[in-house]
């Protein structure tokens, strides 16, 4: 394919939060771009030392926010002018985040690009409070799930069935989090179940709740934790109960 002589846009993940989370690779791009197109779960000390314009185009459910159309439309329009794009997105930008349809956007436009994986809050949140979801003997595999579905950020995914060896992370599902336990128990989660809800994961702010799937929801909403949040289902989070809160607590990155 034969690109035209314009700029380039580079879709790159920000990461779970920390700025020393970074890739090399990310930072490097961050410091040179002419323009940072930045979603909502990018914290600004992540560039706050950058000289690039910022154009926010971050998305919260329930919330007004940008068009995905409109934010392809601003990637091409800038590179078109000859800007050198970091388009910064929470996380990985292969997860949840719509990069499939950026990619396709800029191709169609025939703008050059480039891809920078990053640290998923799926893995980095469990972690940072001691977690290794597929720990050894306890879970052999893992599901990742968006909170919501679709366009409705009221509109429930279908949990997959309880599997004893399966953890589930739940990435976006705050709103949702009352819901999701009920379907949870409807379809044969048991419910004492080991779940944990971790808020700000790597961040200074960072908190969390350990409970029993049953009773996760409300001790969430005791907790009044602040997303983004990241639920995790499954037998990995029994150190974070309650009882052992305070000795797991040491485990987390910040």
């Amino acid at each position: 394919m034969t690109l035209l002589k314009h700029g380039k846009v580079c879709i790159v993940g920000a990461g779970p939060g920390d700025p020393s989370l970074l890739t090399i690779r990310a930072a490097e791009l961050i410091a040179q771009a002419d323009d940072l197109v930045v979603d909502a779960l990018v914290p600004k000390a992540v560039y706050r030392d950058a000289s690039a314009r910022v154009v926010y185009v971050g998305k919260r459910a329930g919330r007004r926010s940008v068009a995905q159309r409109d934010i392809e439309g601003i990637l091409i329009r800038l590179a078109r002018a000859g800007r050198t794009v970091v388009r910064l997105k929470g996380g990985d930008p292969s997860l949840f985040g719509r990069v499939g349809e950026e990619i396709a956007a800029l191709e169609e436009a025939g703008i050059e690009y480039e891809l920078v994986p990053g640290v998923t809050s799926a893995l980095a949140a469990p972690l940072a409070v001691g977690l290794s979801v597929t720990e050894r003997g306890v879970a052999d595999r893992l599901v990742v799930m968006t909170g919501h579905q679709g366009g409705d950020g009221d509109a429930l995914p279908e949990l997959p069935p309880f599997d004893p060896k399966q953890t589930l992370v739940l990435l976006m599902a705050l709103g949702n989090l009352q819901g999701l336990v009920e379907q949870a128990l409807r379809r044969g989660y048991p419910a004492d179940l080991p779940t944990a809800a971790i808020s700000k994961a790597t961040l200074p702010e960072q908190r969390w709740v350990g409970e029993r799937l049953e009773a996760l929801a409300m001790a969430v909403a005791e907790a009044a934790l602040e997303t983004p949040v990241t639920i995790i289902f499954g037998a990995v989070a029994d150190r974070l109960l309650p009882n052992l809160a305070r000795a797991a607590s040491s485990h987390g990155l910040s």
